[in-house]
């Protein structure tokens, strides 16, 4: 009796394709509602909270929300990035004529914005912020997606997807040369050394879970 009154309503619910659309929609609602009300200052008190743990040789405590942007996001980045590796080589993009299309979509969609930017901005004081209208939001834009279903075809949603990313991906380097103080060219090094190990193993044949998931953790 509990099973059909309970876990089966959250059963159906968790298989629905649109699952994920909602509960971002819904969260983001929610979000913006709170952060306007008189609950604000919690609001941003809690997502300031630090957590983590420390320890003679390691410090490892940061804010909540940093928590959810270089931790979860890593998370969403990495399955994305799965799911267009697959598409590269045996879905909708394993030709270089069809994987060029998203790649061009994706820096009209980064130099359209941005010019209408300069243009529409008289304000001098702000010329800097052309850098916020070039990324496209990924999350959002495949929550849509979701919420769409099975109404748009397989190749439409392929199709979008990889322009977000490559979107996305040209607005994290637009930072880094423009908005940064400065490239740390020795931590560049140290990240791109797991990946050509992984590079020369592959081009040797050689696979292993094990020491992928390794590189992969540093």
């Amino acid at each position: 009796m509990i099973d059909k009154l309970i876990i089966s309503p959250f059963a159906k619910f968790a298989k629905i394709e649109s699952l994920s659309g909602i509960l971002l929609f819904v969260a983001t609602i929610l979000g913006i509602a709170i952060a306007n009300s008189p609950l604000s200052d919690q609001y941003f008190m809690f997502w300031d909270y630090k957590i983590g743990f420390a320890s003679e040789h390691l410090d490892l405590i940061k804010p909540l929300h940093l928590w959810v942007n270089d931790g979860l996001m890593t998370l969403f980045f990495f399955l994305i990035g799965l799911e267009i590796k697959r598409e590269l080589f045996i879905g909708e993009l394993n030709s270089v004529r069809k994987a060029s299309l998203p790649f061009l979509a994706a820096i009209g969609g980064i130099l359209l914005p941005v010019t209408i930017f300069i243009v529409t901005n008289p304000n001098p004081e702000t010329a800097n912020a052309w850098g916020i209208s070039m990324a496209t939001d990924i999350a959002f834009s495949l929550a849509i997606l979701k919420l769409l279903g099975k109404r748009i075809p397989i190749g439409l949603k392929v199709f979008l997807t990889a322009f977000a990313i490559a979107d996305d991906l040209g607005a994290v380097l637009a930072i880094a040369v423009f908005y940064s103080s400065g490239i740390k060219w020795l931590l560049v090094v140290l990240a791109l050394t797991p990946i050509i190990i992984l590079f020369a193993l592959s081009a040797f044949k050689f696979y292993s879970k094990y020491l992928v998931l390794l590189m992969g953790i540093i």
